[in-house]
């Protein structure tokens, strides 16, 4: 597929370099610089440029950028028609320390409304970024770690679906958007859990360690 990775923080910048050595097109867009961008793009074996030209001709797009940089990027991105995007961007603070969203709505649902032509699926957060290499080197040994994977759209859910087994993952399908406003706290707790305790940047939503 012809991949857009709108951001190049720990998130895209792991993903996207997973997904090039799959074999998809890769386009790294939004970075703090053109420099960061080139670098991302290089050690990837794969293609960098604005966000228009990331999205031009996309099949598929991921939005990994802090919940600050949202609505730039989104700006940027246009309307999104039609277009499968996986988002893996929790509704944080600065601080990263509580969500700024929940109870009666939630980052994915918030979005929607951002970019209704859109076609959202929620996924990747409730896994730290360090176990993404971890799971693709032990890809097709055994049984894979599972990601929330949510959405409205089910064509959308199946283009990420392929996506997330590239990695080395196995979608937990959740049902629709609506359930963010329950997964996004639990994704926050398995964040602190996976940074807070000793090797736990390996633990996925099960709390189970990649095995090497």
């Amino acid at each position: 597929m012809k991949l857009a990775i709108l951001g190049s923080g720990l998130m895209g910048a792991k993903l996207g370099a997973i997904w090039a050595q799959c074999g998809h097109d890769v386009c790294f867009a939004y970075a703090r610089s053109d420099s960061n961008l080139e670098r991302l793009a290089r050690d990837a074996g794969a293609r960098w440029g604005s966000v228009a030209d990331a999205l031009n001709g996309a099949d598929a797009a991921l939005l990994a950028v802090h919940w600050s940089r949202v609505e730039d990027v989104l700006d940027q991105a246009g309307d999104l028609d039609g277009l499968p995007v996986l988002n893996c961007s929790l509704p944080l603070n600065d601080a990263n320390s509580q969500l700024v969203i929940g109870t009666t709505d939630s980052g994915a649902e918030t979005l929607a409304r951002l970019r209704p032509k859109a076609r959202w699926v929620s996924c990747f957060n409730t896994n730290p970024s360090e176990s993404f290499h971890p799971a693709f080197a032990l890809k097709g040994t055994g049984e894979p770690p599972q990601t929330f994977t949510y959405g409205d759209d089910q064509q959308a859910k199946e283009i990420a679906g392929e996506l997330i087994r590239d990695i080395g993952f196995e979608p937990l399908e959740t049902g629709g958007l609506g359930n963010a406003r329950f997964i996004e706290p639990f994704a926050m707790a398995t964040v602190e859990l996976a940074y807070v305790q000793p090797g736990g940047a390996a633990l996925t939503y099960r709390f189970e360690k990649l095995r090497g």
